[in-house]
């Protein structure tokens, strides 16, 4: 009986931390990927080119989202920083799984919180300031395909930064595109897409975001990196 219990626990430690294992003996490749990610894709030197290419994007992108996938802030933190070189100031919270396009490109805030189910597109970078709050489903894409070319391309003229000031507040199931600077304090509604530039401390809302009404300018709270465990 004790022999069966040992072989069970064995057997749900494998299931559980099976990717764990297989993520800390090949972070070395993830992190090389990484590191050698332009903007706009994967960019590479090497003799090993063509086999870095099919592979090495294929690593990275599997173990971000197994990552987003790990009931432990501590650990999905720990390989956000450390391995994919997400640039995370203290008392961030990122919340399961998030979906995130070139991690090297990616900012985050002292205090910031990432809701569930986020898509960060940092391919063009993404910087989002202190304290910001990115409620559940929340996606930033910084790159559009356009659909008059022939081909289908990403053209220059569809792809751009998005940055976030301190203390933004954007709502649940929210799109920003390409090219926007959200103001510091400013407040996006549930359910809205933003197009253009938001100022500081007003309310926008709707598809396409419009200016709604104004918000304090006397804001001053600060997350402390308080999260729900095992989300």
């Amino acid at each position: 009986m004790e022999n069966m219990t040992l072989l069970l626990f064995t057997i749900l430690i494998f299931i559980y931390f099976h990717r764990i294992l297989i993520m800390l003996c090949l972070s070395p490749i993830t992190a090389w990927a990484t590191k050698n990610h332009d903007t706009l894709g994967i960019k590479r030197k090497s003799i090993s080119k063509k086999l870095a290419d099919k592979y090495c994007w294929w690593f990275e992108r599997l173990f971000l989202y197994w990552c987003s996938n790990i009931h432990s802030h501590c650990i999905r933190n720990f390989f956000y920083k450390n391995v994919h070189r997400i640039n995370l100031d203290k008392n961030v919270v990122i919340y399961w799984g998030a979906e995130i396009r070139n991690p090297a490109g990616l900012h985050i805030g002292k205090g910031t919180i990432i809701g569930d189910k986020a898509i960060l597109d940092a391919r063009a970078k993404i910087e989002i300031g202190e304290n910001v709050n990115l409620s559940s489903n929340v996606s930033i894409w910084t790159l559009q395909h356009d659909y008059r070319d022939p081909d289908f391309k990403c053209n220059p003229n569809h792809y751009g930064p998005v940055k976030i000031g301190n203390r933004a507040w954007i709502g649940p199931n929210s799109i920003i595109l390409r090219n926007v600077t959200i103001g510091e304090g400013a407040v996006i509604a549930a359910g809205s897409v933003v197009t253009h530039d938001v100022p500081p401390f007003e309310l926008w809302g709707g598809i396409p975001a419009r200016s709604l009404g104004k918000r304090p300018q006397n804001m001053r709270y600060e997350f402390k990196g308080i999260h729900c465990h095992f989300l």
